[in-house]
């Protein structure tokens, strides 16, 4: 049920200049989707009754991957005036009339779940606290805000790093840049706020100290899993988290019934699904929304983006983006699968196979060393090794059709547009341009022209000449070459 008394507020609107990237910080990826995209998810799991989002740097690309997550999101513009107290601040002015608690969340910080944020309210309403603050406790502190509390443990205030004194640097305790506010609370205290710091910026966190200053409750919840609380400001902090949240997303599918033989070079998107009974294999990645059916083996040294993979399937080294395959289906070793295959029940792409916008129909099998490219393969068809569907003209492509239990030699070329029909055979070599009737054997027939000596005459001196020479003469001493 939607809680009427909480809206979300997430920071989104930073430079991040210590990413050294074009792309937005909030844009980076890990697991399947944008830093915020992780932070939007879990959002959208408290059921709040508002969900904003604050944006500056690089607006309308920020804007737009918001939207196209989480479409019921409000995109707030923050002005000129820096700092995540103004952040707020704009955000607060579109929440006009509403009473309830404020979770903010920043748009860097992908690891909070919804359970930890679901028990961080719940302890701000039970504590009756004007405002609450997320901590953790950490070994190396460096680059976050200190939490500084008074002799009795009560929190005074919060420091920023470069604002710091030596001795508030030592501290251990950081901000985790994650509060609930009550909206009133905001709304008094956040118009005091200056800009007087190293940065020249609207501190968020110069709203404890008012409120305390003015006798209300600051209440501070320690997060028992400081991991949780990690931010990215650069790109080995990226790295880092992407590998925490992967580690979490393997050891998930691991308790749902996966079997997954090396967490440490598997990788899952959140995005992903993955079946009771699945086994993954090592130097796996399983990517995007791809979906693994009961009982299927994908790997090792294979790569799935956004896939379905049936029950019982089997895909070893394979590369596949945007394909289906079907139930039993044996995909690899060393195949390439494009965009648009499909691979029907019980079907086989095989070694050093290429498909692309391709059906390959139940039970056919596609073994070795071809390229299949926007053909449509019937059922209970056998590709011989080296077939080849010659799908571009220089202008334009064209399709193949393969009907039902077709059999081609080794070595076949299939120029399109071409159909072969159903029950057809071709022979080794054939290249075919026209189509094939059913039940027809289709042949591509040169005479083989023997030329005696040529080598011996062309090619003087050379080893092949040599042993040619001996052969000739060998064959002419044989009881068919002496004298009666």
């Amino acid at each position: 049920m939607t809680d009427t008394q909480l809206a979300i507020v997430i920071l989104a609107a930073g430079q991040g200049t210590r990413m050294r990237s074009s792309l937005p910080k909030v844009l980076h990826r890990i697991s399947g989707l944008p830093l915020v995209g992780h932070v939007l998810g879990t959002a959208q799991a408290l059921d709040a009754a508002e969900v904003l989002v604050v944006v500056r740097h690089e607006r309308e690309q920020v804007a737009a991957a918001v939207s196209e997550i989480a479409p019921d999101a409000r995109i707030v513009d923050q002005d000129e005036v820096p700092g995540t107290g103004r952040a707020v601040e704009v955000a607060l002015a579109q929440l006009d009339g509403f009473d309830g608690d404020v979770l903010v969340l920043s748009g860097d910080v992908p690891l909070l779940d919804a359970a930890t944020l679901g028990s961080f309210v719940a302890g701000h309403r039970s504590a009756q606290a004007a405002v609450t603050l997320m901590t953790a406790v950490v070994d190396d502190p460096n680059g976050y805000g200190r939490v500084i509390r008074n002799d009795a443990g009560d929190v005074e205030r919060i420091v920023e790093q470069k604002d710091a004194t030596a001795a508030e640097r030592a501290v251990a305790e950081i901000n985790a840049g994650v509060y609930v506010f009550r909206a009133a609370t905001l709304r008094e205290h956040l118009p005091a706020v200056g800009t007087d710091n190293a940065q020249g910026e609207k501190y968020l966190t110069d709203v404890p100290a008012l409120v305390r200053r003015a006798g209300g409750r600051v209440a501070a919840s320690v997060v028992g899993d400081a991991t949780v609380t990690l931010g990215v400001n650069d790109r080995a902090q990226l790295s880092d988290v992407g590998r925490l949240l992967n580690a979490r997303t393997v050891r998930r599918w691991q308790l749902e019934g996966a079997t997954i033989l090396d967490p440490a070079t598997t990788w899952i998107d959140v995005t992903a699904t993955l079946a009771q009974d699945v086994t993954v294999l090592p130097n796996t990645h399983i990517l995007r929304a791809t979906t693994i059916g009961e009982g299927a083996i994908v790997g090792p040294d294979t790569s799935l983006v956004d896939c379905e993979v049936g029950e019982r399937a089997v895909v070893r080294r394979a590369d596949a983006t945007l394909a289906v395959i079907g139930a039993d289906a044996n995909v690899g070793p060393f195949a390439y699968l494009r965009p648009g295959t499909y691979l029907g029940d019980g079907g086989k792409i095989g070694t050093f196979v290429e498909t692309k916008n391709s059906t390959i129909g139940t039970g056919s099998k596609v073994p070795h060393l071809s390229y299949i490219g926007d053909t449509t393969i019937g059922r209970g068809v056998n590709l011989g090794a080296g077939a080849i569907t010659a799908n571009y003209d220089d202008l334009t492509k064209h399709r193949t059709e393969i009907g039902d239990e077709v059999h081609s030699g080794s070595h076949n070329v299939f120029v399109a547009p071409v159909r072969i029909g159903d029950g057809a055979k071709t022979g080794a070599g054939a290249v075919i341009r026209k189509d094939v009737p059913a039940g027809a054997l289709a042949l591509s027939v040169a005479p083989q022209r023997n030329i005696e000596g040529w080598v011996e005459k062309n090619r003087p001196g050379t080893a092949a000449a040599d042993v040619a020479s001996r052969s000739a003469q060998k064959a002419g001493d044989g009881p068919q070459g002496q004298e009666g």
